[in-house]
């Protein structure tokens, strides 16, 4: 959600040029800072930055991306494992060499699991052996477990749109192999034939990137004395949250896009802390980094509006509503801006409420006024301890 200040709309980021009401309303009653989600030396991943947002300290607990996610899938992993995450993107359709070819879409026109699965169900029929096996994850987030492998450097798909991917393919020999075998595979598929049809990107390689071991995360009741329950479409913060024994809560028409289920997510959350007897709920909402990614401005205030209205505006007014007291804490994990169309380390704002008090704060939930606050964090993992009150 956080971003930079963009021109077309008056030198003005996303999140402040965006209709927010509900935050409006919160933010002269709140403590409002920045902080640092991602340590010195880290890339600034979701893996890493939403360990920080949930109290676990990256430098501490962090053993690489794809392991969290193979928790979500429910894929044991021996200590000799190394997990890949393995997307379906979309590189150019044309007759150069696959090292010339130019990747144009990270998600494939952010494609449904369901196509997903009917691809790498051919993946896995031609590619599957005693060394590599894949599974099927979420839209075009999926996995690869390298029996006895190593982790490489790999570089994630979404930093290198519109450029030619020779470059960042991986060094080892038979990853990059597997990456054009992929693209035979699934260039001329059926199922990307139709996509065509319908003006959708192929989907048409894999991209292997996030390599990583078997993980080990405290629980979170252990670590904070509360019980903690994740509400997300997308795997990485399931497995985080299997990883952390929190409870994941499945939303019917969650996907992790501008069309998720926003209103579900939100009674789910309330029902979880009002009627399931749980202490803390995690409400991620893919949307704004999505967009990021695809660089549209008008679809990213649009996801920022509907965070907003959709969430934040129903959570709130059931609490309220509720006559119990409680404390709020809104941020994004990482900025993607629009302009870059990838992850920045830059702080990010976020917004602390407590229904019990009135900061008496002045100015706006948004990044120059979290700024002009002077309230800076350097470490995002201590967080969660102020919102839990555990200092």
């Amino acid at each position: 959600m956080a971003d930079e200040p963009v021109a077309a709309i008056g030198g003005k980021t996303p999140l402040a040029y965006a209709k927010t009401p509900t935050m409006d309303m919160l933010a002269p009653k709140s403590e409002i800072g920045l902080v640092h989600t991602i340590p010195e030396g880290m890339n600034p991943g979701s893996d890493t930055a939403n360990l920080a947002v949930l109290g676990y300290d990256p430098k501490k607990y962090y053993t690489g991306r794809s392991p969290l996610e193979a928790l979500s899938i429910g894929v044991p992993m021996k200590d000799t494992d190394i997990a890949l995450r393995c997307n379906i993107v979309t590189v150019s359709d044309d007759e150069l060499p696959y090292e010339e070819k130019t990747i144009i879409d990270h998600s494939s026109s952010e494609i449904s699991t369901e196509d997903a699965a009917v691809l790498m169900k051919a993946i896995m029929e031609e590619m599957n052996d005693d060394i590599y096996q894949f599974y099927v994850g979420t839209s075009y987030r999926h996995l690869t477990i390298w029996q006895h492998g190593e982790v490489i450097e790999l570089t994630p798909p979404h930093d290198v749109l519109g450029r030619v991917i020779g470059e960042y393919l991986p060094k080892d020999e038979k990853l990059r192999e597997m990456m054009k075998k992929s693209y035979d595979i699934l260039n001329h598929h059926p199922l990307n034939v139709e996509r065509v049809k319908k003006g959708l990107n192929k989907a048409n390689s894999l991209w292997f990137w996030g390599a990583g071991t078997r993980p080990a995360l405290d629980s979170f009741e252990g670590k904070f004395g509360k019980k903690g329950a994740m509400i997300s479409a997308v795997d990485l913060l399931k497995g985080i949250a299997v990883g952390a024994e929190m409870k994941n809560i499945d939303v019917e028409g969650a996907n992790g896009t501008l069309e998720t289920n926003w209103e579900g997510k939100a009674d789910a959350a309330v029902k979880v802390l009002l009627e399931d007897g749980y202490d803390f709920v995690y409400i991620h909402m893919e949307a704004p980094d999505e967009m990021g990614h695809q660089g549209s401005l008008e679809r990213k205030v649009k996801a920022i509006e509907y965070v907003d209205g959709r969430v934040l505006k129903r959570v709130v007014e059931k609490l309220d509503a509720s006559g119990e007291d409680y404390r709020l804490l809104l941020m994004p994990d990482h900025p993607t801006p629009i302009a870059k169309r990838t992850h920045t380390s830059d702080p990010i704002p976020y917004l602390l409420y407590d229904s019990r008090k009135n900061a008496g704060t002045k100015g706006l939930y948004n990044e120059a006024d979290a700024k002009a606050g002077g309230i800076l964090v350097e470490h995002g993992y201590t967080l969660m301890s102020r919102l839990l009150e555990r200092e």
